[in-house]
């Protein structure tokens, strides 16, 4: 971290939640701000098992007391998420089909994890950020949720909303940062603040606010949304076995119901194979965590890394276990309550983003169409990277 993002990390705090909140109180409505939080389903079994609550239950509270403090609505990443996903697989199904000898398109990495994307694109340089899947993150695109298509439905400018996400991770802090602003966006980013799970805890214990339980709000008119939901992950957005499926019907025609992890290294290095006819025609895997993410490195510099395609997060046991919960105060991993927290989203149900008539809508809507310019523009990135990353690995693709 740069000591000029250092400084703005720093911003992002507790002191400028409440600063927009105080704003709002006072007379100068020309400084009033629409107060939007958006909350990361890996968030919501921390405090359903920190406070011994359903995760239905953890919601609703979560949502009732932020209102209480004077935020304005309170949405689901999950929706951005579904963006996330269908991007990726679409893909990962063009990388396939174009890998050749002379076009070497695979492996395809994850995007979704900003500490590991920018330590591919500090560290190790365009023989790996070349594999980085071009599918922004859930939290860049919801985002772009908030600060496009919600403001155009309130009837606002994208600077006359505040929006804040919880999220289980410090790293979603410096990707908030480094978040480009779309046209559309009028040079406003799409996050404004990034609260961890913790940091939000720490605001409700201190709080002697009288909380009622109010529904998490979506992103079409009044609805609320009456349930929790959660994609395929067992501590993640689960892009892994939600591609595996598409390219396995897209690809090979074969439909897969269960997706079976098998473990190799340790329980955060897992692969996932498809055969047909006797021969494996996809070999998927997770890498969890900066140990398995460096013998990952490590072999593909090898060439010896027979993978099509990588779910790669930075934290050892997936998003449930990011540093900003389930933390000791000597901050150590809190191991019972991660344990007690994943069977809670294990109890989730799940969606596939596919199934979603809201999500089909937004393309339409929104996007102009699945495969439209203004799509490209607004659910795909593009990735900076050193020089030095070529020469200090030497990968052989």
């Amino acid at each position: 971290v740069t000591a000029e993002e250092g400084v703005q990390l720093s911003q992002q705090n507790a002191k400028d939640f409440f600063r927009v909140l105080n704003l709002n109180k006072k007379c100068d409505t020309s400084k009033h701000k629409v107060l939007v939080v958006s909350v990361c389903p890996q968030s919501l079994p921390y405090f359903a098992a920190k406070f011994n609550l359903s995760v239905t239950e953890a919601s609703r509270r979560l949502c009732g007391f932020l209102k209480s403090l004077g935020v304005h609505y309170v949405f689901d990443t999950t929706i951005a998420a579904d963006f996330s996903i269908l991007e990726s697989q679409k893909e990962f199904v063009r990388r396939y089909r174009q890998h050749s000898e002379e076009e070497r398109t695979l492996p395809m990495l994850t995007s979704a994890c900003p500490g590991w994307v920018r330590y591919a694109e500090r560290v190790l340089g365009r023989p790996i950020t070349a594999h980085l899947c071009t599918a922004k993150s859930p939290q860049q695109v919801m985002g772009s949720l908030v600060k496009d298509y919600f403001a155009r439905q309130q009837n606002l400018s994208p600077e006359k909303i505040f929006h804040v996400i919880v999220a289980p991770c410090y790293d979603k802090k410096l990707e908030a940062l480094q978040e480009g602003s779309l046209p559309t966006l009028h040079g406003s980013r799409g996050t404004d603040c990034v609260l961890t799970s913790g940091e939000i805890a720490q605001i409700m214990e201190q709080g002697d606010l009288s909380v009622k339980d109010a529904a998490i709000d979506t992103l079409f008119g009044d609805l609320k949304e009456d349930k929790v939901t959660r994609h395929d992950g067992a501590s993640s957005d689960g892009h892994l076995a939600h591609i595996f499926r598409h390219a396995a019907k897209e690809l090979f025609n074969e439909d897969v119901e269960e997706v079976t992890y098998r473990a190799l290294r340790n329980k955060d290095f897992q692969e996932v194979t498809l055969e047909k006819n006797g021969e494996v025609v996809l070999r998927f895997a997770v890498a969890y965590g900066f140990r398995n993410i460096q013998n990952m490195i490590l072999k593909l510099k090898k060439g010896k890394f027979p993978y099509h395609f990588v779910e790669v997060l930075a934290c050892a046991g997936g998003c449930l276990n990011g540093r900003g919960q389930a933390q000791t105060p000597e901050g150590h991993a809190d191991k019972a309550l991660l344990r007690q927290m994943e069977g809670i989203y294990a109890d989730i149900p799940v969606r596939r983003p596919e199934s979603s008539a809201h999500v089909q809508g937004l393309y339409q809507e929104w996007l102009e169409g699945i495969n439209s310019p203004k799509a490209r523009e607004v659910l795909h990135t593009t990735y900076q990277s050193q020089e030095r990353g070529a020469h200090s690995l030497d990968i052989k693709w």
